[in-house]
């Protein structure tokens, strides 16, 4: 036999082989050696195009299609290789420095601390990304290697990732007693010596003498600088090689300035973090607790931990407890003495009321909690013993370290009160307040050259470090979005809040779509691989059914009668695994969007529209591939057989809601399409029925809808509560049915690694508020012992002169609900697949494809279950975890985005009602008079639901309409009016009574009670508090009982 040993004497090549020797100990405890051979080579090519040196032994490009020097496209040339084209500019950008041009060789703390300068359009070219850099870099973080990952692929700004570690004259043995970190700035500086000199070499092979730009280093590290000037290599901190750039000052607010190593400016107010051995030793005994910190959103100085040993939420009050923890983080707590226990807050605090006029800068005596602060907690520790409706007081407890800190980019604005009046006209630095849009993330603290340009302007920003010593957080901007109340600004503003990814599809994604684009269609000729094992169901009378104006056609739906008196129905979806292959680039980015977004005016699409609203979209009168479940159906509902196939369709019409309702209202029609539609609608109502008999829930969400096309004058007339018709059931019905099915039959084929989703059984006690409540107000019990229990007490909470009660009381059940999730099959015991909501043992998304990726890789595991294509890529269990987490994460946010693109839309149609009403009336009162119903009740304000726009907001004690009142109060009057209210509020009656300063008599005040009817003006206006100045919010007056 052939012996796989190298032979490396008759290699000339011999030398060039570089082996590295290290040991390790196994599992079992005995020591193993592990020897690696490193192949060092000459023909990594520089990438550079004023080098011709590189392409007579660069890399062969796979496609035979090259580039020559100057980028020219070559085919096949003999005397040319067509090799992979090289990136770097042969006229590279010139400096103040460097005027001759250069290119820029950042080490792993450049990346580290500038990330987003990097990321800025045309501020970095040419720029040299070690192997050595990236690799270091994916080890401190892997967001940000991810993120030059895709710096590199792009090809704007000219980023080139240089494997230096593979090339002979680069590649740099550690010496002994040499630090990893000493190694690694020494091969950068290699590096740059290594270009420069091949650099001149080629110029001097060339015809005539070119111009050869600066090798610069670009390090945070003082030594490395030192160093590398000592080497004659030139090398800047990035913050001097920003300073010599255009557009500086826009530049340095962008450099995260925490990690330079500033010191310690004072007194650390924080405790320290317990070290990681004390806090995993802490969490296995049970004394220490991991959990998700939440800040509230009525009072900011109360967060919230929900962990397994406690029913209840631990409670963690005023930032000394919150230890530098910011909502979202991933923390250790340990649980105070029961003596310090307490019940949740019953008063709306907010921050700017509290923190108002603050010193951005930091101070060397800076307390951490302030005066004011102080007063607010001790206000409510009073509390501790208190009585309260919903019983024990809950455990509260303290951060004493954290996990994960899932810090994100956010929106806000500078605080104009930060700024001084010299910055307003000058561009000294300085440090000034960023109040983020999200009111439970605290101030952030950002040094910037460029406060005056800022104001009035939204922001986008990044939390670079929270120090023991520092009240608050510190970052640096990141860019502006644009003015306040501009369109574009908000919308951007509410997508980036949401994480959605909005930028268009780049052109590698597009590169995967039909070359035929709009033309392509589906193969006449039956013998086409298109064809091959898919049923021809074309002749089946097929029908969508959905929203208006819907392009994005997922399903379509057919029934017909057999025989044997049964029915055969089918759900036909679109086939986008089709046009969407496991693993490329357009399958990648819908991975990485998870679901497509709908806000009032526009669509974030997963998919290129040309696959979405076209080549997938089930649209009438066209062939289209689909994935068909079939079943065969009693007339009673009962399923005989189902069947799944690969098919072919020609849906015959694409029906409205509305539309198909009246198609089957209408006696008149008697054709086959209007029998199948009612047929279906039939068998539907069967299924709900068997779905209701078995547990399934009828919840609530405050849904409305915005008619974008309407002509109408007023634009609240735009804004309506959606209307539910029967034919909404019918879709909702069988598209439950074919998730159900489905999920059923991939679990079979793969019990490890199907996609499922669930929807956990809600711990009781999350009901024991809503519960108590009904009990105290309505003398009515809440069942959770069961679904089905569950689903008839709701059933039974009405009230005779109150209709939209039962569907408040819904909206409120649902809150009290786990959130559902998708899951890998493998990750839970089977019992735990139930879907509590649905009342299913188990349950999938099939039907919905083209905007959600979830139902993608069902698809795919759908089609190997029946052997259409092979389980490839499908029994990677850690993988499809992955996608799961993410898929979770971006269909929550995009149900956020969506609410909060409504709220925008309400906002503003209220506004331009206003500005209209004031130019025809001159009216200083432009709001609307609406029914709303009071959902929650605190010391100083309630929570008003106004049902008309699906809308709620905090009514505090200025905006109640006392008796005798005749003048509703006016924006510019609340701050005095709040001065002279005062209030009574009973915790056990859930009552608030409000007054006027020293007028407390019942006949001079106004009493309101939860679940109440009141009446309300809805108004729009601008934001007063700092924090949301400029920002437009919804404004309820309470103006009496309903």
């Amino acid at each position: 036999m052939k012996s796989l040993r190298r032979d490396f004497s008759s290699s000339p090549q011999s030398a060039n082989v570089s082996s590295k020797v290290f040991v390790r100990s196994t599992k079992s405890g005995k020591v193993q050696k592990i020897v690696r051979e490193l192949y060092l080579r000459q023909d990594i090519p520089c990438s550079s195009k004023l080098c011709s040196i590189c392409y007579s032994h660069a890399p062969v490009d796979a496609d035979g299609v090259g580039k020559d020097a100057k980028n020219t496209l070559v085919v096949n040339n003999a005397d040319l290789q067509s090799v992979v084209p090289f990136i770097l500019s042969d006229r590279p950008a010139g400096t103040k420095a460097f005027p001759g041009g250069h290119y820029i060789v950042p080490d792993t703390n450049a990346f580290l601390n500038g990330m987003d300068l990097f990321e800025q359009p045309g501020a970095f070219r040419d720029v040299i990304v070690l192997q050595t850099v990236l690799e270091e870099l994916k080890n401190q973080s892997l967001p940000l290697y991810n993120r030059l990952l895709a710096l590199i692929k792009t090809d704007e700004n000219r980023f080139y990732l240089f494997f230096n570690e593979f090339r002979l004259e680069t590649h740099v043995r550690r010496r002994p007693e040499e630090t990893i970190n000493d190694r690694n700035d020494r091969a950068i500086r290699t590096v740059a010596k290594w270009y420069r000199e091949h650099l001149h070499q080629a110029s001097r092979n060339g015809k005539m003498e070119k111009a050869i730009p600066a090798i610069v280093i670009i390090t945070d590290d003082k030594e490395n600088i030192r160093k590398a000037r000592e080497e004659n290599v030139p090398a800047l901190s990035l913050l001097d090689y920003v300073a010599g750039l255009e557009d500086s000052d826009k530049l340095l607010d962008m450099i995260n300035e925490s990690k330079e190593g500033k010191g310690q400016r004072g007194e650390l107010f924080y405790p320290e973090y317990y070290s990681m051995s004390k806090i995993l030793t802490g969490v296995r005994a049970g004394t220490l607790h991991q959990g998700t910190f939440n800040i509230s959103p009525y009072n900011y100085l109360e967060g919230s931990v929900s962990v397994s040993a406690f029913d209840k939420p631990l409670l963690v009050l005023g930032r000394n407890n919150g230890n530098r923890a910011i909502s979202g983080d991933i923390v250790v707590v340990e649980v105070l003495p029961k003596d310090q226990w307490k019940s949740p807050s019953s008063k709306i605090v907010d921050e700017e009321a509290v923190t108002r006029n603050e010193n951005p800068e930091v101070e060397d005596h800076e307390a951490v909690v302030t005066e004011r602060e102080q007063k607010a907690l001790q206000e409510e520790v009073k509390k501790a013993h208190g009585k309260n409706a919903e019983g024990k007081p809950h455990p509260t407890a303290t951060v004493v370290g954290i996990v994960k800190r899932n810090w994100r980019q956010y929106v806000g604005h500078v605080d104009p009160a930060s700024t001084s009046s010299l910055t307003k006209t000058g561009r000294r630095q300085q440090t000034v307040f960023v109040l983020p849009m999200d009111k439970k993330i605290p101030k952030i603290r950002i040094t910037t050259r460029r406060a005056a340009d800022l104001l009035g302007q939204r922001i986008l920003i990044t939390v670079d470090a929270w120090e023991r010593d520092s009240r608050y957080p510190a970052g640096h901007v990141v860019r502006s979005l644009g003015e306040f109340e501009s369109k574009g600004a908000e919308i951007e503003a509410l997508l980036l809040e949401y994480n959605v990814q909005y930028k268009p599809f780049p052109k590698v994604v597009l590169d995967c779509l039909p070359s035929e684009g709009h033309n392509w269609a589906v193969p006449a000729n039956k013998q086409d691989p298109g064809w091959k094992d898919r049923r021809d169901l074309r002749d089946r009378l097929i029908c969508s059914i959905d929203p208006p104006g819907c392009q994005d056609i997922d399903d379509a739906l057919h029934a017909r009668p057999l025989p044997n008196g049964n029915f055969e129905v089918g759900v036909h979806i679109a086939d986008v695994s089709h046009f969407v292959r496991p693993g490329n680039a357009m399958d990648t980015e819908a991975s990485m969007r998870g679901t497509t977004v709908y806000l009032v005016d526009k669509r974030i699409d997963m998919l290129p529209p040309l696959l979405g609203t076209d080549l997938c979209s089930l649209k009438p009168h066209v062939e289209r591939y689909a994935f068909s479940t079939i079943w065969e159906i009693t007339p009673n509902a009962e399923i005989i057989s189902a069947d799944f196939t690969k098919s072919v369709i020609l849906s015959r019409e694409a029906f409205s809601y509305e539309q198909a309702q009246l198609r089957i209202d209408d006696s008149t029609k008697t054709d086959d399409l209007t029998q199948s539609m009612r047929t279906l609608l039939h068998l539907s109502k069967v299924l709900h029925q068997k779905r209701m008999d078995a547990g399934a829930l009828n919840l609530a969400s405050p849904e409305i809808k915005i008619e974008t096309e309407s002509e109408l004058s007023d634009p609240l007339m735009d804004v309506k509560t959606k209307a539910l018709l029967a034919t909404n059931s019918l879709v909702e019905e069988f598209m439950l049915l074919a998730n159900i099915t489905v999920a059923s039959k991939v679990y079979d084929s793969f019990p490890q690694t199907t996609l499922l989703r669930r929807h956990a059984s809600p711990p009781p006690q999350n009901f024991e508020g809503l519960s108590t409540q009904l009990q105290k107000k309505r003398d009515l019990k809440l069942d959770v012992s069961s679904s089905k229990s569950l689903a008839d007490s709701l059933d039974r909470c009405t009230d005779p002169k109150n209709p939209f009660f039962n569907t408040l009381i819904r909206i409120l059940a649902t809150r009290c609900m786990t959130s559902a999730e998708y899951f890998c099959a493998g990750a839970h015991a089977e019992p735990e697949f139930r879907h509590y909501g649905l009342a299913s043992p188990i349950y999938t998304h099939f039907t919905s494809p083209i905007r959600r990726y979830a139902d993608l890789v069902v698809h795919r595991q759908l089609a190997a279950a029946i052997g259409f294509s092979t389980a490839d890529g499908l029994s990677r269990r850690s993988k499809l975890e992955d996608i799961c987490k993410n898929l979770n994460y971006r269909h929550r946010n995009a149900q956020f985005a969506g609410r909060a693109s409504i709220e925008y839309y309400v906002g503003q149609a209220l506004k331009a009602r206003g500005e209209r009403l004031a130019k025809h009336d001159g009216d200083g009162n432009f709001g609307v008079d609406e029914e709303g119903y009071v959902m929650r009740v605190f010391e100083n304000g309630i929570v008003v639901f106004v049902p008309r726009f699906g809308i709620e907001g905090i009514v505090r004690l200025e905006d109640f309409m006392l008796p005798g009142d005749t003048v509703r109060p006016t924006t510019d009057a609340r701050k005095e009016l709040a001065l002279r209210r005062d209030s009574d509020f009973d915790a056990e009656e859930y009552t608030l009574r409000v007054w006027e300063n020293g007028h407390p008599e019942p006949e001079s005040s106004a009493m309101f009670e939860l679940f109440e009817r009141v009446r309300v003006n809805v108004s729009s206006v601008k934001e007063e508090s700092v924090r949301a100045v400029g920002k437009r919010r919804v404004r309820i007056i309470v103006l009496g009982k309903a």
